[in-house]
């Protein structure tokens, strides 16, 4: 795969525990460990944890350092990854969220202060000391000792990684998921500190001990030969799971990858007078799925009222289907072929589509297949249909990430010279990430990149911006994802930024091949988004919209739904009307004399579902996780 030459941007001792992670809901080079603000040293005097120590500079030095020691008792072997201090004030803290560690990537980049630094070579028992070295980075305050005086709760943290040899010839070294959705403050193998509180006063030198006790280990039971990649839920009536290694990314990663599914079955489905009958398959792409396909409930009480729809007699039957592809870039692949992240397109469409075809009685053909997601998984099911049009009937695609990166949210990634800021002859102007539908800005594109640079160096954060640049964007010479942008600037790449224009940008892809794609694609592709998106991905979709309707021969005939000042998450119908469409589509589409009775249902599709080309529409419905 292309590489670029894109420049890569004591209180007393508690026990040691094993601690089970809980589900998420919502290196490069090796670094030289440097005797300075964060270093390896073989013992240190005077630390004290509950209580800060005074150090032993001299009068006019004033340091805030923090020693955080792997207890040997955990079971880590040691080796590289990052090293945290996380800070908390009490009132940060809650039932739901009762350590630091809670509070911090669920709702990034709102979160309690942190500090991190890469571990080239961790030995347990041995102090890592952290200080304001210029490796240390923090958010949202840069450096440690930034950090006003005041009593905090603190804990020590330690992302671990492993060195993999890939396929492609680079060496990196990066943490694998296990089950919980690439959550890196909860994600087996990773190591924490009990918190304790401390006051910090920036008049005196001190040292403030953290031993870390805790290992977390997988929330689900992993069965005895298997995996804790993609987790292991339990199955019930309606819902099962299967999961697979995949032997192209395997291959590729020089390890065993393992993917995985949730699967809705229909009503009825194990009764042997359906025993005959085939059923068509919906891939609901998106994040990791840490619940049923559509928050499908055995006891019928989701807040949506799916569940309900799902057994009754009226309703359409499929098997819906969700996919699980935690990385170690994000809690999802995009299911798409990167130079990063490897052949997560083909390893879905041709091992793990076809394991499901013949586990479970789907159709089993293109016609009978159809894509469909929100956010993430809107990008997914469209460029899905893109790039695998031989293998699915249609895609329903809502609220999707950009599908034009000319609007890749507010960055015009080809012509912009800065992501962070609009340039004026003499002022800068923030660029939001996210608004609320007043107009209000949430935060900004800089807050939340700056937020990933100190979760992980290299794209290593989990977070969104970084998996973008690892999956749009090629490999840089080192062996991780080449960034499109400064990470502490923003100053933009467009070297990169043509390699997403290339290989990712669907408006361009569409524009450039439609003597070829036109054919299979027409009347096929839908989407919808409320008007004022949180994310501005309503831009996206309006680009992508002008840019295919000069499209002819055949005409595109695709669809697009706006909701008149609707925020992230909306539909213009219910799940269950959307699926009734997708039946409807289905059935349309099936070879002449195939009996669809067995799943086609009773309703009929809502009107406006039918009708291509652009709507407006003031209503509709928001519903988060559906």
């Amino acid at each position: 795969m292309p590489e670029s030459d894109a420049p890569n941007a004591s209180a007393s001792k508690s026990s040691t525990s094993a601690v089970a992670a809980p589900g998420r809901d919502g290196i490069s080079r090796r670094n030289v460990l440097k005797v300075s603000g964060a270093a390896v040293v073989a013992g240190l005097a005077g630390i004290t944890a509950a209580a800060p120590a005074e150090a032993a500079e001299a009068p006019q030095a004033r340091h805030l350092r923090f020693a955080l020691t792997v207890d040997p008792r955990t079971g880590l072997r040691g080796g590289s990854g990052r090293i945290f201090v996380l800070v908390a004030r009490a009132n940060d803290l809650s039932a739901n969220a009762p350590e630091p560690r809670d509070n911090i990537q669920a709702n990034e980049p709102i979160t309690v202060p942190f500090f991190g630094y890469d571990v080239a070579d961790l030995t347990p028992g041995r102090p890592v000391v952290l200080g304001s070295d210029p490796d240390v980075v923090g958010y949202p305050y840069p450096r440690i000792d930034q950090l006003p005086a005041g009593t905090y709760v603190v804990q020590g943290f330690f992302n671990t990684y492993e060195t993999n040899h890939r396929a492609d010839h680079s060496v990196v070294q990066v943490h694998w998921p296990a089950g919980d959705g690439g959550d890196i403050w909860h994600s087996p193998g990773n190591v924490y500190s009990t918190p304790q509180t401390v006051t910090v006063d920036p008049r005196r030198s001190q040292t403030i001990a953290l031993d870390l006790t805790h290992l977390i280990t997988p929330t689900d039971p992993v069965p005895v030969g298997g995996t804790a990649q993609q987790g292991n839920p339990a199955d019930s009536a309606h819902v099962r799971h299967l999961k697979i290694r995949s032997t192209l990314l395997s291959r590729f990663w020089g390890k065993d990858v393992y993917i995985g599914a949730n699967i809705l079955l229909p009503e009825g489905y194990d009764q042997p007078a359906n025993g005959h009958v085939r059923y068509p398959m919906e891939m609901h792409t998106g994040h990791f799925p840490t619940s049923n396909p559509h928050l499908f409930s055995e006891t019928l009480d989701d807040q949506y009222g799916f569940s309900t729809w799902w057994v009754s007699a009226e309703a359409t039957r499929f098997i819906s289907v969700e996919i699980r592809t935690e990385n170690p870039f994000y809690d999802d692949s995009y299911q798409m072929n990167s130079a990063n992240l490897g052949p997560y397109g083909d390893a879905v469409n041709h091992e793990l589509v076809p394991a499901i075809d013949k586990a479970f009685r789907t159709i089993g053909q293109p016609w009978g297949r159809v894509v469909t997601g929100g956010s993430t998984g809107g990008w997914v099911s469209a460029a899905t249909l893109v790039k695998y049009p031989d293998l699915w009937a249609g895609s329903w695609s809502g609220y999707p990430d950009a599908l034009d990166f000319h609007g890749h949210q507010v960055i015009d990634v080809y012509n912009d010279p800065n992501a962070y800021f609009v340039e004026n002859p003499w002022e800068r102007v923030p660029r939001p990430a996210a608004r609320q539908t007043t107009g209000d800005s949430q935060w900004t594109i800089e807050q939340e990149n700056h937020y990933e640079l100190a979760a992980g160096s290299h794209g290593r954060s989990q977070g969104q911006w970084d998996v973008w640049a690892a999956v749009f964007g090629p490999r840089a010479r080192d062996g991780y994802p080449a960034p499109i942008w400064d990470k502490q600037s923003g100053v933009i790449n467009h070297t990169v930024a043509a390699y997403w224009r290339e290989h990712f940008d669907l408006s361009a892809i569409l524009t450039s091949t439609w003597a070829t794609l036109g054919p299979q694609l027409t009347g096929r592709m839908h989407f919808y988004v409320g008007s004022e998106d949180t994310y501005f991905l309503n831009d996206g979709v309006a680009l992508f919209e002008r840019a295919t309707n000069d499209l002819h021969s055949p005409p595109t005939q695709f669809q697009f739904i706006y909701g008149f000042e609707q925020p992230h998450d909306w539909y213009p119908a219910s799940v269950p009307d959307i699926f009734t469409t997708m039946a409807d589509f289905i059935a349309g589409h099936a070879p002449t004399g195939t009996d669809v009775t067995g799943w086609r249902g009773t309703q009929q599709p809502p009107a406006l579902m039918l009708v291509p080309g652009r709507q407006i529409l003031d209503g509709g419905m928001l519903m988060y996780g559906a």
